[in-house]
């Protein structure tokens, strides 16, 4: 009959492993030269900081507690963010396609409301963009360098009738709620 242990026999108990240093030549764990070699080589130290009452250290019960003041503005700041924004807008590449902001929308509900209450011409133009991208994409290619939208050209033509389709939206849906 097979044994309850799978047939295996019988397990021997594991043995921590073994150092190349004798025991002997060991410091002890808590001993104030393992201490020292602990901290010399950046390992964690086995003292335990004096604690005092409610459990906090009598060093940090020393030091007073420091406020600070708040910072000034950093002055240019905005030429700082504003230069990221233009660095982000290169680097998402789809104006090297001739794309605009609004061109890449995830066309949720409320984009594609969005987009039917568009005037034609605006309407037309945007799918001149995106057939334009899409025959650029699969012809693995980009436009000349001076084809590029820019970041100042680029203008949020859907904004407007998007942030009425979303006010039209949460109005009907305060409206339900009554």
């Amino acid at each position: 009959m097979a044994e309850a242990g799978g047939g295996r026999g019988r397990r021997r108990p594991s043995r921590p492993p073994q150092s190349p240093v004798p025991a002997a030549a060991r410091p002890a764990p808590g001993s104030g030269r393992m201490r020292k070699r602990r901290a010399a080589i950046g390992g964690p130290s086995l003292a335990r900081p004096a604690r005092g009452r409610r459990g906090v250290t009598q060093q940090a019960a020393r030091i007073p507690e420091v406020k600070m003041a708040a910072r000034a503005p950093v002055s240019g700041g905005g030429r700082l963010l504003e230069s990221i924004r233009k660095w982000y807008y290169n680097a998402a590449g789809f104006n090297k396609l001739g794309l605009m902001r609004d061109d890449v929308l995830y066309e949720d509900d409320d984009v594609k409301e969005a987009l039917k209450r568009l005037p034609e011409p605006l309407y037309n133009e945007r799918i001149f963009r995106m057939k334009r991208a899409l025959d650029l994409s699969l012809k693995h290619q980009i436009l000349p360098k001076e084809q590029w939208v820019k970041y100042e050209e680029d203008k949020r033509y859907l904004e407007p009738y998007l942030k009425e389709v979303v006010r039209e939206r949460l109005e009907r849906e305060a409206w339900n709620k009554k």
